[in-house]
This record gives C-alpha cells, structure tokens and sequence, in this order.
C-alpha cells in the first residue's frame, strides 16, 4: 500500500524520533510504502529534494515562512502552501497511485490536495485532528468571529469544515475532543470520528543517577534540587504571562529549580524576565540536541505542561509523551475544557491546576517536592504502554480505514446515540 503523509513538519527522515514519524515507521513495518510531504520554508534558502531512505520518500517542498514568523507572513505561506503542494505530487508523483492520505491539523489548508488524490486514486483519506482551528486562533486573541479578522475567521472555517467532510475518517486526540468536535459540526457523521491519540514507540527514556548527575554538571543543573523542567515551544498557546507568573510565586523556594528549555514566537518575552529578574532557581535554555534534550528530560524530576486558560477547545500536547517515556510524573496547568488534567490526575501520574492560578500552582510544587516522584513516574510509562503505543495507533487507522470495528479501549469507533 502506497500511503502519502502530508504535514508542516519539517522532516528529513522517517527514522527520526517522534509523533509522525513513529507511526509511519510502524506502517513501514508492516509492508508499506511510505511519501513524505514537507517544506522547505524561504528562509532555509535550499531547492526542492527528494530523499529515499527503504520503503520510504521524503519530498521536501519549496513553500513560504510558516513557523516562527509574524502572522500575517504565515498566514499567506499556509495559504500557499496547498498549491504547492499540489504542484509538486503532479510534478513528482504523475504515476504513484496512492492508497491512503494521512494529514494532521495544523493546517487546515490542505483540502484540495487531499480532495485531488482522492478523486485521482481512489484514496482513503484519514484526518489526525491535532489542532482545531481556527477556534484555537480565536481563543487567544489572534482571531474574532467578527470585524476584519471575522473575515479571516470565515474563511478558514469553511475549510475546515471542507477537510471534515472530505476525510473519510477523524481521529481525535481524546474523548473530550470528539465530543467537542461533534457538538460544533453536528453535519459530521458519527460514524468516521474516533479515539486515536498522539502515540510514540514506547521506549524507556529514564535515565541513571550517573547519567542525571553529569546531564546536570554539564548544563549548569543543580543536583540537590528537584528540577522541574519545561520542554518545547514557547508561543501564544502556551499562555506564556502565566509561565512567568508562576515562576515569580517560586522564586524563593529553594528546593525548587525550573528549566525551560524551547524556542518560539514568545521566546523573548521569556528571555527579558529571566535576564531582569535574575531569578537563582531558573535556567531559561534555546533548543539543544535532540540526544541531548531526550537526555535532559530524564535527568529532571517532573515535566511541565501549560495550556492558556482561555481556550474552550481541548488541547492535548504531544509533549506528555515524551515526560512519560522519561519516566517523570508531569505537573499540568491548563484550561478546564482539555481532559489531559484528569488523564493525568485519575492516571496517577501527576498533578493539575487551573492555569489562571498560580496559587494554585505555587502549592502543588510545594506537595510535589516532598512527593514519591519515582514512583508516579513509574506509572506513567506504564500508562503510556498502555495507552499511546504507536503500534495501537497504527491498528485503529487501518482498521477504520477497512470500516472494521476494533475492541480497543481507545480505539472504539463513535456510534450513533
């Protein structure tokens, strides 16, 4: 089966680690043949190159400034991007016939694409919901329902609702999501929208005593202290005025230190108050190596996840996976509306707190020092074994592709009530 996998990642092998790339792996494993469609953004000054690895292709695609830039020019670049991509599978692609059509959110922009290849070959067509936008994008300001931007907010909700009805299945992060998704699109049939979350190759990523003391000695990590680390971007979703309230609510905790560790839109918002406030207990680094970073995260004591209060879609950030496989338990301040705080909570691998609290937040730290941190993040790995296994992920696309019912616990097809 020849499968086209569509996304603004920018990949250059499907041997790398991560949410994507684990899955297409998987599917590799199983016979399958594998195209990749990435871009290559104006910045990065290269040409168009396509790079063959087994049973795999990776067309890396000449397309505008999408990631860390203004708005406005990313905006225009997701606009673009459709006809470039459709471009370049006539270009390159004339005689592959595809089988099946595998896209994540963001973007929404794909539509034609995913339409042309459907009606050309005959395509299954499978929709990994990840962001739902552009409610998303209203939640936090960068959009309204009405005035100039409402315009904006239109459009991109006409072709979201496009890529819904042109997919033949959805596959949503979590519960919450399907019955968000089904509540605000109630034109969807119940039948193609399921339970297929983010899911990595479950491997043990914790690391030794050893290992945690030099990773620290190296990065200018105290070893006496219990680190509590964020990892990944720093933009307008992550409600980064909260992140900094925060940490000023522990600044003069001493068993407490905080890394932060990213890059993004809003990083400089956090530079500035790191360099003015000169805070003992916090370290703010760029990106490092990804070995190193994988590295990092087990060497701390519990992982971070913030989500901006306002928004009433439910997020789900992949970024769990990675504490989990660490085996760290993870402290979670978000809005109500995402399940994550209570996945994580009932699962009994960490903490949760409002996200427009940060007394809240302030006060779990506090019980967290003294908690048993190896063994909630023991049972995060487990949960994580249990429940976001690649291999899982892989099974319920291909057997919702087939219209075959799966008994899996977070697979299960949605069926009409």
């Amino acid at each position: 089966m020849n499968i086209l996998f569509l996304s603004l990642g920018k990949y250059w092998s499907v041997k790398e680690s991560g949410c994507y790339t684990d899955l297409l792996r998987e599917f590799i494993g199983n016979g399958h043949h594998i195209y990749v469609l990435s871009p290559i953004e104006r910045r990065e000054g290269k040409k168009a190159q396509r790079i063959k690895e087994d049973h795999s292709e990776i067309l890396k695609v000449r397309t505008g400034n999408i990631q860390k830039t203004n708005m406005i020019e990313k905006g225009i670049s997701t606009i673009f991007i459709e006809r470039q991509f459709l471009s370049a599978i006539r270009t390159y692609y004339s005689d592959v016939q595809f089988d099946l059509v595998l896209y994540p959110t963001p973007p929404i922009t794909f539509v034609k694409v995913v339409d042309y290849i459907r009606k050309r070959d005959g395509a299954k067509t499978y929709l990994l919901l990840k962001d739902i936008f552009p409610q998303n994008a209203v939640d936090i300001g960068l959009l309204s329902i009405s005035g100039i931007k409402g315009l904006i907010y239109r459009h991109f909700r006409k072709l979201e609702k496009k890529l819904y009805m042109v997919s033949d299945r959805i596959g949503c992060m979590s519960q919450a999501n399907v019955e968000y998704l089904l509540k605000q699109n109630p034109e969807i049939d119940r039948t193609k929208v399921e339970v297929c979350p983010n899911s990595i190759e479950v491997i043990d990523k914790s690391v030794s005593e050893e290992t945690k003391k030099s990773i620290r000695q190296k990065y200018g990590i105290p070893i006496d202290r219990k680190v509590f680390v964020y990892g990944g971007n720093f933009g307008k979703p992550q409600g980064i005025p909260f992140v900094i309230e925060c940490l000023k609510k522990c600044r003069d905790l001493d068993e407490a230190y905080f890394l932060i560790v990213g890059d993004g839109t809003e990083y400089h918002v956090l530079e500035e108050y790191v360099k003015t406030s000169k805070q003992a207990n916090l370290k703010l680094l760029k990106r490092i190596p990804k070995e190193d970073y994988d590295i990092m995260i087990g060497a701390c004591d519990v992982g971070l996840i913030f989500l901006d209060h306002r928004f009433t879609i439910p997020n789900f950030p992949s970024r769990l996976l990675g504490y989990m496989q660490a085996r760290i338990p993870v402290l979670a301040s978000t809005d109500v509306n995402t399940d994550i705080g209570n996945i994580i909570t009932e699962g009994g691998f960490g903490w949760w707190c409002e996200s427009n609290d940060s007394q809240s937040f302030l006060s779990n730290i506090i019980k967290i020092i003294s908690s048993d941190l190896v063994t909630k993040g023991n049972k995060g790995y487990e949960y994580l074994k249990e429940n976001y296994d690649v291999a899982d992920s892989a099974r319920c696309i291909w057997k919702g592709i087939e219209n075959e019912r799966i008994d899996c616990s977070r697979c299960t097809f949605i069926q009409n009530t």
